[in-house]
Protein backbone atom coordinates (compact mmCIF):
# COMPACT_ATOMS: atom_id res chain seq x y z
CA UNK A 1 0.00 0.00 0.00
CA UNK A 2 1.38 3.53 -1.42
CA UNK A 3 1.72 6.44 1.65
CA UNK A 4 -0.92 7.89 0.12
CA UNK A 5 -3.29 5.13 0.30
CA UNK A 6 -1.74 4.67 4.09
CA UNK A 7 -2.51 8.64 4.75
CA UNK A 8 -6.36 8.92 3.22
CA UNK A 9 -6.95 5.22 4.99
CA UNK A 10 -5.54 6.63 8.26
CA UNK A 11 -7.55 10.04 7.78
CA UNK A 12 -11.03 8.17 7.26
CA UNK A 13 -10.63 5.90 10.13
CA UNK A 14 -10.11 9.05 12.32
CA UNK A 15 -12.84 10.39 10.60
CA UNK A 16 -14.91 7.82 11.19
CA UNK A 17 -14.37 7.81 14.80
CA UNK A 18 -15.02 11.06 15.55
CA UNK A 19 -18.13 11.23 13.35
CA UNK A 20 -19.28 7.97 15.50
CA UNK A 21 -18.38 8.52 18.94
CA UNK A 22 -21.95 8.03 20.88
CA UNK A 23 -21.46 10.98 23.10
CA UNK A 24 -20.57 13.67 20.44
CA UNK A 25 -23.01 12.47 17.98
CA UNK A 26 -25.66 12.50 21.17
CA UNK A 27 -24.43 16.52 21.25
CA UNK A 28 -24.72 16.78 17.58
CA UNK A 29 -28.40 15.31 17.71
CA UNK A 30 -29.89 17.14 20.45
CA UNK A 31 -28.72 20.13 19.30
CA UNK A 32 -30.39 19.67 15.91
CA UNK A 33 -33.17 18.31 17.38
CA UNK A 34 -33.75 22.16 18.88
CA UNK A 35 -33.83 23.19 14.88
CA UNK A 36 -37.97 23.53 15.10
CA UNK A 37 -37.82 25.72 18.17
CA UNK A 38 -34.79 27.44 17.25
CA UNK A 39 -36.43 28.00 13.42
CA UNK A 40 -39.88 29.19 15.20
CA UNK A 41 -38.04 31.66 17.76
CA UNK A 42 -36.67 32.91 15.24
CA UNK A 43 -38.99 34.23 12.44
CA UNK A 44 -41.00 35.70 15.41
CA UNK A 45 -37.69 37.88 15.56
CA UNK A 46 -37.39 38.13 11.70
CA UNK A 47 -41.74 39.12 11.63
CA UNK A 48 -41.39 41.90 14.41
CA UNK A 49 -38.82 43.45 12.03
CA UNK A 50 -40.97 43.89 9.67
CA UNK A 51 -43.87 44.48 12.15
CA UNK A 52 -42.15 46.66 14.23
CA UNK A 53 -38.14 47.66 13.56
CA UNK A 54 -38.61 48.91 9.88
CA UNK A 55 -41.61 50.78 10.53
CA UNK A 56 -40.33 52.77 13.72
CA UNK A 57 -37.44 53.18 11.77
CA UNK A 58 -39.38 54.70 8.61
CA UNK A 59 -41.58 56.81 11.08
CA UNK A 60 -44.51 54.55 10.08
CA UNK A 61 -45.25 54.33 13.97
CA UNK A 62 -49.17 54.53 13.32
CA UNK A 63 -48.46 51.00 11.55
CA UNK A 64 -46.03 49.23 14.40
CA UNK A 65 -48.92 50.49 16.92
CA UNK A 66 -51.39 48.93 14.72
CA UNK A 67 -49.48 45.51 14.66
CA UNK A 68 -49.33 45.67 18.52
CA UNK A 69 -51.18 42.72 19.21
CA UNK A 70 -49.06 40.44 16.61
CA UNK A 71 -45.33 41.81 17.86
CA UNK A 72 -46.42 40.62 21.60
CA UNK A 73 -47.77 37.27 20.06
CA UNK A 74 -44.24 36.49 18.26
CA UNK A 75 -42.73 38.33 21.81
CA UNK A 76 -44.67 34.96 23.35
CA UNK A 77 -43.37 32.64 20.34
CA UNK A 78 -39.31 34.30 20.90
CA UNK A 79 -39.99 33.56 24.81
CA UNK A 80 -41.44 29.75 24.84
CA UNK A 81 -38.54 28.91 22.30
CA UNK A 82 -34.84 30.95 22.15
CA UNK A 83 -35.55 32.11 25.75
CA UNK A 84 -35.71 28.83 27.31
CA UNK A 85 -33.16 26.96 25.10
CA UNK A 86 -30.84 25.62 27.53
CA UNK A 87 -33.62 23.82 28.89
CA UNK A 88 -35.31 22.63 25.75
CA UNK A 89 -31.34 21.56 25.74
CA UNK A 90 -31.28 19.90 28.96
CA UNK A 91 -33.76 17.83 27.93
CA UNK A 92 -32.56 16.86 24.27
CA UNK A 93 -29.28 16.00 25.42
CA UNK A 94 -30.69 13.71 27.84
CA UNK A 95 -33.52 11.94 25.84
CA UNK A 96 -30.43 11.50 23.05
CA UNK A 97 -27.87 9.95 25.47
CA UNK A 98 -30.17 7.74 26.82
CA UNK A 99 -31.29 6.23 23.73
CA UNK A 100 -27.31 5.61 23.26
CA UNK A 101 -27.43 3.45 25.79
CA UNK A 102 -30.35 1.74 25.08
CA UNK A 103 -32.07 2.99 28.34
CA UNK A 104 -36.09 4.68 28.47
CA UNK A 105 -35.07 7.59 27.16
CA UNK A 106 -38.08 10.21 28.01
CA UNK A 107 -36.86 9.51 32.00
CA UNK A 108 -33.29 10.42 30.78
CA UNK A 109 -34.47 13.57 29.94
CA UNK A 110 -36.48 14.23 32.52
CA UNK A 111 -33.55 13.54 34.74
CA UNK A 112 -31.27 15.97 32.80
CA UNK A 113 -33.65 18.27 32.21
CA UNK A 114 -34.51 18.38 36.27
CA UNK A 115 -30.52 17.99 37.02
CA UNK A 116 -29.84 21.22 35.04
CA UNK A 117 -33.00 23.48 37.21
CA UNK A 118 -30.93 21.81 40.32
CA UNK A 119 -28.04 23.71 39.38
CA UNK A 120 -30.01 27.13 38.36
CA UNK A 121 -29.29 29.47 41.23
CA UNK A 122 -32.60 29.97 42.89
CA UNK A 123 -33.19 33.46 43.47
CA UNK A 124 -33.73 36.20 41.19
CA UNK A 125 -31.77 40.09 42.29
CA UNK A 126 -34.29 42.76 40.90
CA UNK A 127 -33.01 46.41 41.25
CA UNK A 128 -35.36 49.10 40.84
CA UNK A 129 -34.57 53.01 40.45
CA UNK A 130 -34.89 55.05 44.08
CA UNK A 131 -33.78 58.55 41.93
CA UNK A 132 -35.70 61.30 44.12
CA UNK A 133 -36.99 59.32 47.14
CA UNK A 134 -36.21 61.34 50.04
CA UNK A 135 -33.17 60.44 51.73
CA UNK A 136 -35.20 60.02 55.41
CA UNK A 137 -37.13 57.42 53.01
CA UNK A 138 -33.92 55.53 51.83
CA UNK A 139 -32.88 55.40 55.38
CA UNK A 140 -36.20 54.18 56.79
CA UNK A 141 -35.96 51.48 53.84
CA UNK A 142 -32.25 50.55 54.87
CA UNK A 143 -33.57 50.68 58.26
CA UNK A 144 -35.92 47.21 57.68
CA UNK A 145 -33.48 45.12 56.28
CA UNK A 146 -33.83 46.08 52.53
CA UNK A 147 -30.86 47.09 50.48
CA UNK A 148 -30.23 50.50 49.51
CA UNK A 149 -27.33 51.41 47.34
CA UNK A 150 -26.27 54.82 46.17
CA UNK A 151 -28.10 58.19 47.15
CA UNK A 152 -29.84 61.09 45.24
CA UNK A 153 -30.40 60.24 41.32
CA UNK A 154 -28.22 57.36 41.54
CA UNK A 155 -29.87 55.38 44.24
CA UNK A 156 -31.35 51.98 43.66
CA UNK A 157 -33.31 49.44 46.12
CA UNK A 158 -32.07 45.60 45.80
CA UNK A 159 -34.58 42.76 46.67
CA UNK A 160 -34.49 39.46 45.41
CA UNK A 161 -37.06 36.47 45.41
CA UNK A 162 -37.15 32.50 45.60
CA UNK A 163 -38.35 30.10 43.15
CA UNK A 164 -37.69 32.25 39.70
CA UNK A 165 -35.66 31.22 36.53
CA UNK A 166 -34.00 34.11 34.80
CA UNK A 167 -33.51 34.03 30.85
CA UNK A 168 -30.05 34.80 31.78
CA UNK A 169 -29.67 30.89 32.91
CA UNK A 170 -32.40 29.24 30.84
CA UNK A 171 -31.47 30.68 27.47
CA UNK A 172 -28.22 30.67 25.04
CA UNK A 173 -26.14 31.46 27.76
CA UNK A 174 -27.11 28.42 30.13
CA UNK A 175 -25.63 26.08 26.99
CA UNK A 176 -22.83 24.96 27.90
CA UNK A 177 -23.56 24.46 31.81
CA UNK A 178 -26.72 22.67 30.12
CA UNK A 179 -24.53 20.38 28.31
CA UNK A 180 -22.03 19.68 31.32
CA UNK A 181 -24.93 18.81 33.58
CA UNK A 182 -26.86 17.19 30.58
CA UNK A 183 -24.03 14.92 30.30
CA UNK A 184 -23.31 14.31 33.72
CA UNK A 185 -26.41 13.78 34.94
CA UNK A 186 -27.75 11.23 32.08
CA UNK A 187 -24.33 8.81 31.84
CA UNK A 188 -25.15 8.28 35.95
CA UNK A 189 -28.71 7.52 34.82
CA UNK A 190 -27.46 5.61 32.23
CA UNK A 191 -24.85 3.77 34.29
CA UNK A 192 -26.93 3.23 37.43
CA UNK A 193 -29.85 1.34 34.59
CA UNK A 194 -27.47 -0.51 32.85
CA UNK A 195 -25.79 -2.05 36.06
CA UNK A 196 -29.71 -3.17 37.08
CA UNK A 197 -29.19 -0.49 40.43
CA UNK A 198 -33.07 -0.41 39.59
CA UNK A 199 -36.53 -0.98 41.72
CA UNK A 200 -38.34 -4.22 40.32
CA UNK A 201 -41.83 -4.63 40.02
CA UNK A 202 -44.13 -7.56 39.49
CA UNK A 203 -44.84 -8.59 35.74
CA UNK A 204 -48.23 -8.03 35.93
CA UNK A 205 -47.90 -3.98 36.53
CA UNK A 206 -47.94 -2.17 33.30
CA UNK A 207 -45.54 -1.29 31.33
CA UNK A 208 -45.21 2.59 32.09
CA UNK A 209 -45.45 2.18 35.66
CA UNK A 210 -42.13 -0.50 35.12
CA UNK A 211 -40.42 1.90 33.63
CA UNK A 212 -40.95 4.88 35.69
CA UNK A 213 -39.97 2.53 39.02
CA UNK A 214 -37.01 1.77 37.53
CA UNK A 215 -35.91 5.26 36.60
CA UNK A 216 -36.21 6.47 40.69
CA UNK A 217 -32.56 5.02 42.12
CA UNK A 218 -30.46 6.13 38.96
CA UNK A 219 -32.26 9.39 38.25
CA UNK A 220 -32.18 10.39 42.24
CA UNK A 221 -28.86 9.79 41.92
CA UNK A 222 -28.34 11.51 38.97
CA UNK A 223 -30.27 15.01 40.07
CA UNK A 224 -28.35 14.78 43.54
CA UNK A 225 -24.68 14.48 42.04
CA UNK A 226 -25.80 17.59 39.98
CA UNK A 227 -27.35 19.25 43.37
CA UNK A 228 -24.02 18.62 44.80
CA UNK A 229 -21.78 20.26 42.14
CA UNK A 230 -24.24 23.32 42.01
CA UNK A 231 -23.73 23.72 45.64
CA UNK A 232 -20.55 22.85 45.81
CA UNK A 233 -19.77 25.43 43.34
CA UNK A 234 -21.47 28.44 45.18
CA UNK A 235 -19.86 27.48 48.25
CA UNK A 236 -16.16 27.62 47.25
CA UNK A 237 -16.36 30.64 45.06
CA UNK A 238 -19.55 32.26 45.93
CA UNK A 239 -20.39 31.92 42.22
CA UNK A 240 -23.11 29.94 40.50
CA UNK A 241 -22.08 27.12 38.29
CA UNK A 242 -23.60 28.27 35.40
CA UNK A 243 -21.71 32.01 35.66
CA UNK A 244 -18.43 29.94 36.06
CA UNK A 245 -19.08 27.95 32.92
CA UNK A 246 -19.92 31.07 30.85
CA UNK A 247 -16.81 32.94 32.58
CA UNK A 248 -14.63 30.09 32.49
CA UNK A 249 -15.52 27.95 29.51
CA UNK A 250 -18.25 29.28 27.11
CA UNK A 251 -16.84 33.01 26.65
CA UNK A 252 -13.51 31.71 26.43
CA UNK A 253 -14.01 29.19 23.70
CA UNK A 254 -16.73 31.18 21.96
CA UNK A 255 -13.93 34.05 22.21
CA UNK A 256 -11.48 31.09 20.37
CA UNK A 257 -14.27 30.56 17.82
CA UNK A 258 -14.39 34.38 16.62
CA UNK A 259 -11.29 34.20 15.04
CA UNK A 260 -10.46 34.33 11.20
CA UNK A 261 -8.41 31.24 11.36
CA UNK A 262 -10.78 29.46 13.58
CA UNK A 263 -13.50 30.12 10.59
CA UNK A 264 -11.45 29.81 8.03
CA UNK A 265 -9.69 26.53 9.52
CA UNK A 266 -13.17 24.97 10.13
CA UNK A 267 -14.48 25.73 6.89
CA UNK A 268 -11.60 24.23 5.18
CA UNK A 269 -11.58 20.88 7.32
CA UNK A 270 -15.86 20.73 6.31
CA UNK A 271 -14.52 20.13 2.69
CA UNK A 272 -11.25 18.46 3.85
CA UNK A 273 -14.15 15.58 5.25
CA UNK A 274 -16.39 15.57 1.91
CA UNK A 275 -13.44 15.57 -0.56
CA UNK A 276 -12.89 11.74 1.19
CA UNK A 277 -16.05 11.27 1.32
CA UNK A 278 -17.65 12.03 4.52
CA UNK A 279 -20.14 14.48 5.78
CA UNK A 280 -18.01 17.63 6.72
CA UNK A 281 -20.79 18.99 8.74
CA UNK A 282 -21.79 16.45 10.77
CA UNK A 283 -18.40 14.83 11.69
CA UNK A 284 -17.70 18.78 12.48
CA UNK A 285 -21.33 19.55 14.08
CA UNK A 286 -20.27 19.31 18.14
CA UNK A 287 -17.75 21.96 17.08
CA UNK A 288 -19.64 24.00 14.67
CA UNK A 289 -23.13 23.01 16.55
CA UNK A 290 -21.50 23.38 20.63
CA UNK A 291 -19.97 26.61 19.95
CA UNK A 292 -21.58 28.61 17.09
CA UNK A 293 -24.71 27.75 17.48
CA UNK A 294 -25.16 29.68 20.87
CA UNK A 295 -23.09 32.30 19.50
CA UNK A 296 -26.21 32.50 16.97
CA UNK A 297 -28.78 32.45 19.74
CA UNK A 298 -26.68 35.22 21.93
CA UNK A 299 -26.90 37.32 18.95
CA UNK A 300 -31.04 36.87 18.76
CA UNK A 301 -31.31 37.48 22.22
CA UNK A 302 -29.12 40.73 22.16
CA UNK A 303 -31.57 41.78 18.89
CA UNK A 304 -34.70 41.53 20.69
CA UNK A 305 -32.81 43.29 24.10
CA UNK A 306 -31.69 46.41 22.73
CA UNK A 307 -32.44 45.93 18.57
CA UNK A 308 -29.51 47.39 17.65
CA UNK A 309 -26.85 45.58 15.59
CA UNK A 310 -23.71 47.00 17.21
CA UNK A 311 -24.86 45.81 20.41
CA UNK A 312 -24.36 42.08 19.06
CA UNK A 313 -22.08 40.12 21.27
CA UNK A 314 -20.39 37.38 18.72
CA UNK A 315 -19.24 38.20 14.97
CA UNK A 316 -19.23 35.22 13.59
CA UNK A 317 -22.17 32.29 14.10
CA UNK A 318 -23.38 28.98 13.11
CA UNK A 319 -25.60 31.22 10.12
CA UNK A 320 -22.58 32.56 8.65
CA UNK A 321 -21.28 29.15 7.42
CA UNK A 322 -24.66 28.57 5.53
CA UNK A 323 -24.75 32.06 4.39
CA UNK A 324 -21.57 32.97 2.99
CA UNK A 325 -19.64 30.02 2.49
CA UNK A 326 -21.77 26.95 1.65
CA UNK A 327 -24.03 28.66 -1.09
CA UNK A 328 -25.77 25.79 -2.96
CA UNK A 329 -23.87 23.44 -0.56
CA UNK A 330 -20.73 22.46 0.57
CA UNK A 331 -17.94 23.49 -1.96
CA UNK A 332 -20.27 26.82 -3.54
CA UNK A 333 -21.54 24.35 -5.81
CA UNK A 334 -24.21 27.03 -7.65
CA UNK A 335 -21.89 28.46 -9.12
CA UNK A 336 -19.79 25.20 -9.86
CA UNK A 337 -23.55 23.78 -11.55
CA UNK A 338 -23.33 27.61 -13.42
CA UNK A 339 -19.82 27.45 -14.82
CA UNK A 340 -20.44 23.88 -15.96
CA UNK A 341 -23.57 25.13 -17.64
CA UNK A 342 -21.76 27.58 -19.74
CA UNK A 343 -18.40 26.22 -20.38
CA UNK A 344 -18.23 22.19 -19.81
CA UNK A 345 -18.08 20.55 -22.94
CA UNK A 346 -18.48 17.29 -20.95
CA UNK A 347 -21.81 15.28 -21.62
CA UNK A 348 -21.57 13.54 -18.45
CA UNK A 349 -20.68 16.85 -16.80
CA UNK A 350 -23.59 19.24 -18.22
CA UNK A 351 -26.19 15.85 -17.48
CA UNK A 352 -25.25 16.12 -13.90
CA UNK A 353 -25.27 20.16 -13.52
CA UNK A 354 -29.10 20.08 -15.06
CA UNK A 355 -30.44 17.62 -13.20
CA UNK A 356 -28.37 19.38 -9.86
CA UNK A 357 -29.60 22.99 -10.55
CA UNK A 358 -32.96 23.02 -9.25
CA UNK A 359 -31.78 21.33 -6.12
CA UNK A 360 -28.85 23.66 -6.13
CA UNK A 361 -30.65 26.50 -5.85
CA UNK A 362 -32.15 25.12 -2.35
CA UNK A 363 -28.43 24.14 -1.53
CA UNK A 364 -28.90 20.63 -1.94
CA UNK A 365 -25.33 19.23 -3.25
CA UNK A 366 -25.84 15.31 -3.09
CA UNK A 367 -26.11 15.17 -6.74
CA UNK A 368 -22.82 17.64 -7.57
CA UNK A 369 -20.81 15.57 -4.76
CA UNK A 370 -21.31 12.12 -6.00
CA UNK A 371 -22.80 13.11 -9.39
CA UNK A 372 -19.43 14.57 -10.86
CA UNK A 373 -18.10 13.24 -8.26
CA UNK A 374 -16.21 15.74 -6.18
CA UNK A 375 -15.23 12.89 -4.08
CA UNK A 376 -11.63 12.12 -4.04
CA UNK A 377 -11.37 14.00 -7.79
CA UNK A 378 -7.59 15.51 -8.41
CA UNK A 379 -9.51 17.40 -11.08
CA UNK A 380 -11.81 19.31 -8.49
CA UNK A 381 -9.61 19.16 -5.05
CA UNK A 382 -8.04 22.71 -5.22
CA UNK A 383 -11.48 24.83 -5.62
CA UNK A 384 -13.42 22.42 -4.07
CA UNK A 385 -11.31 23.19 -0.70
CA UNK A 386 -10.40 27.18 -1.07
CA UNK A 387 -13.28 28.35 -2.29
CA UNK A 388 -15.34 28.15 0.87
CA UNK A 389 -12.16 29.35 2.94
CA UNK A 390 -12.33 32.34 0.66
CA UNK A 391 -15.95 33.72 0.53
CA UNK A 392 -16.58 33.22 4.72
CA UNK A 393 -13.17 35.60 4.65
CA UNK A 394 -14.63 38.15 2.53
CA UNK A 395 -17.82 37.83 4.58
CA UNK A 396 -16.13 38.17 7.87
CA UNK A 397 -13.84 41.19 7.22
CA UNK A 398 -17.10 42.93 5.82
CA UNK A 399 -18.64 41.66 8.91
CA UNK A 400 -15.89 43.33 10.99
CA UNK A 401 -15.72 46.30 9.18
CA UNK A 402 -19.42 47.13 9.59
CA UNK A 403 -20.05 46.55 5.85
CA UNK A 404 -22.64 43.83 7.37
CA UNK A 405 -24.24 43.16 10.73
CA UNK A 406 -23.44 39.88 12.02
CA UNK A 407 -25.80 36.81 11.36
CA UNK A 408 -28.24 36.88 14.17
CA UNK A 409 -31.38 34.91 12.91
CA UNK A 410 -31.73 31.32 12.24
CA UNK A 411 -32.92 30.37 8.73
CA UNK A 412 -33.66 27.36 6.98
CA UNK A 413 -30.87 25.88 5.53
CA UNK A 414 -32.77 25.41 1.79
CA UNK A 415 -33.35 28.93 1.97
CA UNK A 416 -31.52 30.17 -1.52
CA UNK A 417 -28.29 31.96 -1.95
CA UNK A 418 -28.31 35.70 -1.23
CA UNK A 419 -31.98 35.55 0.48
CA UNK A 420 -30.35 33.12 3.25
CA UNK A 421 -27.88 36.15 3.95
CA UNK A 422 -30.56 38.96 3.76
CA UNK A 423 -33.15 37.02 6.36
CA UNK A 424 -30.12 35.82 8.77
CA UNK A 425 -29.40 39.66 9.20
CA UNK A 426 -32.85 41.13 10.00
CA UNK A 427 -33.49 42.00 6.20
CA UNK A 428 -29.81 43.27 5.46
CA UNK A 429 -29.47 44.12 1.84
CA UNK A 430 -25.79 44.47 1.56
CA UNK A 431 -25.48 40.70 3.68
CA UNK A 432 -27.40 39.66 0.62
CA UNK A 433 -25.44 41.24 -2.08
CA UNK A 434 -22.22 39.71 -0.17
CA UNK A 435 -23.40 36.48 -0.41
CA UNK A 436 -23.89 37.08 -4.09
CA UNK A 437 -20.16 38.59 -4.95
CA UNK A 438 -19.31 35.63 -3.06
CA UNK A 439 -21.14 33.38 -5.20
CA UNK A 440 -19.75 35.42 -8.24
CA UNK A 441 -16.42 35.29 -7.19
CA UNK A 442 -16.83 31.50 -6.66
CA UNK A 443 -18.02 30.65 -10.29
CA UNK A 444 -14.59 33.33 -11.30
CA UNK A 445 -12.57 30.39 -9.61
CA UNK A 446 -14.22 27.20 -10.74
CA UNK A 447 -14.64 28.09 -14.17
CA UNK A 448 -10.87 27.85 -14.94
CA UNK A 449 -10.81 24.45 -13.75
CA UNK A 450 -13.70 23.57 -15.43
CA UNK A 451 -12.48 24.32 -18.77
CA UNK A 452 -9.18 22.16 -17.90
CA UNK A 453 -11.68 19.80 -17.14
CA UNK A 454 -12.61 19.65 -21.04
CA UNK A 455 -9.30 18.07 -21.75
CA UNK A 456 -9.70 15.13 -19.49
CA UNK A 457 -10.70 12.06 -20.37
CA UNK A 458 -10.90 9.73 -17.09
CA UNK A 459 -10.39 11.17 -13.65
CA UNK A 460 -7.60 9.32 -11.86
Amino acid sequence: MSFKDQLTDGFMWFANKVGNQKHLVAIRDSFIAMMPLTMAGSIAVLLNVFFRDIPTNLGWTAFAKAMAPLIEINGYVYFGTIAISALVFSFSIGYNLSQTYKVNPIAGGLVSFASFVAVIPQTVKVTTSLAGVKPSVLKALSGIGLTVSGSGTKATLETSTWGGITTLYAGATGLFTALIIGLISSLVYCKLMNKKLTIKMPESVPPAVNKAFAAIIPGTVAIYISAVIGWLAMASTGYALNDLVSTYIQKPLLGLSQGLFSVILLTFLVQLFWFFGLHGHNVLAPILDGIYQPALLENTSAWEATHNVSKLPWLWTRGSFDAYAQMGGSGVTIALIIAILLFSKRDDYKTVAKLSAPMGLFNINEPMIFGIPMVLNPLFVIPWLIIPPICATIAYLATQAGIIPPVYLAVPWITPPGLYAFLATGNNLMAGLVALLNVFIAFLIWTPFVISANRATLLD
